[in-house]
């Protein structure tokens, strides 16, 4: 049994997140690839079997049918968390989630629901293939029905795992590998919060970075690095793409006149494009300079840690953007 407040990295916080649905919702079954015996590929589900039976069990390696499975509980009355073990993976399961899942209020005139969650996880790793590093966050937000977070601290890690399991929409949360060490001390007690809502996490005057998952850390520390040369940047966190919630990000740009969006995913059709789409849109006459956007460049996520190293984006890259917007003439 945990403490009301806890130290938990980032893992353990996804863990904690489904002790808290079995105990809470006796309809809550947990299930996918090595969940439940093997306790997780990566330790989300440890030691869930052991407390609570065949409510977590094993699957069959075929994401599509764990997928539509999740989709035939939730419309029976279960509350299903299904974990996909790699992101990449979940291509494999894209008709499930975008023509049944998404779909269930809208072609039953909301007569059913679908509480069900999908966990993944997602981005780059020292020695990753091109098929375990893809960022495809936009594939999902673009889908209406579906509601989409990003974790980017094991506190969110945590908090947005319950909001998901507590809605009665079906709701993908995609973690980050490489942010599972990171720990934090927060509370387990607290209400469940709504789905949705972007967090400004560090204040400034003379810039607006927008970063969801690992890029919130290395906007972070790009911020501290232009604040040691005096300037002042403001960093947002949008925790969930869909829904998006935009209205702080328009009223930093508003007090800022400047912006650069920071994402893993490839710069092409990243939902990166979108924010700038909206703040072009929305915000075009605060503008002192063009949107900045820092992505991966449209190539495959190399396997090399050197490789990598040049293709993924990290702290440099928004410093970067920063400075060729900064030096853009005000206008």
């Amino acid at each position: 049994m945990l403490e009301p407040v806890a130290t938990l990295r980032y893992i353990q916080a996804v863990n904690a997140a489904h002790f808290w649905a079995l105990a809470t919702y006796p309809e809550a079954l947990v299930f996918g690839e090595d969940v439940a015996l093997p306790n997780g590929p990566f330790g989300a589900t440890k030691g869930l079997h052991d407390a609570f039976g065949t409510r977590v069990f094993d699957t069959p390696i075929s994401e599509s049918a764990i997928v539509g499975a999740a989709l035939g509980a939730a419309m029976r009355g279960r509350r299903p968390i299904i974990e996909i073990m790699y992101g990449d993976f979940i291509a494999v399961a894209m008709d499930q989630i975008i023509n049944q899942v998404a779909n269930t209020r809208y072609v039953s005139r909301g007569g059913w629901r679908a509480p069900l969650t999908i966990r993944t996880q997602q981005g780059n790793s020292p020695g990753a293939c091109a098929q375990h590093s893809q960022s495809l966050e936009a594939w999902f937000a673009h889908t209406p029905g579906l509601r989409v977070g990003l974790p980017s601290n094991p506190r969110d890690a945590y908090e947005m795992l319950r909001s998901a399991i507590a809605s009665d929409d079906p709701t993908l949360i995609m973690e980050h590998r490489l942010l599972y060490p990171d720990s934090a001390q927060f509370a387990l007690d607290g209400p469940v919060e709504p789905i949705g809502g972007s967090r400004v996490i560090r204040d400034g005057r003379d810039v607006t970075i927008v970063a969801w998952s690992r890029m919130v850390g290395e906007s972070l520390k790009a911020a501290q690095t232009l604040a040691e040369r005096g300037v002042s940047a403001e960093v947002i966190d949008l925790r969930w793409l869909s829904p998006l919630d935009f209205a702080p990000v328009a009223a930093s740009v508003h007090r800022t006149g400047r912006i650069v969006v920071a994402h893993e995913a490839n710069v092409t059709g990243g939902f990166g494009a979108e924010i700038a789409a909206r703040v072009a849109d929305e915000c075009f006459w605060d503008l002192d300079a063009p949107v900045g956007r820092v992505g991966a460049p449209d190539v495959r996520i190399p396997a090399a840690p050197v490789l990598q190293a040049v293709v993924v984006p990290a702290a440099g890259a928004v410093v970067a953007a920063v400075d060729r917007i900064l030096a853009e003439p005000k206008r």
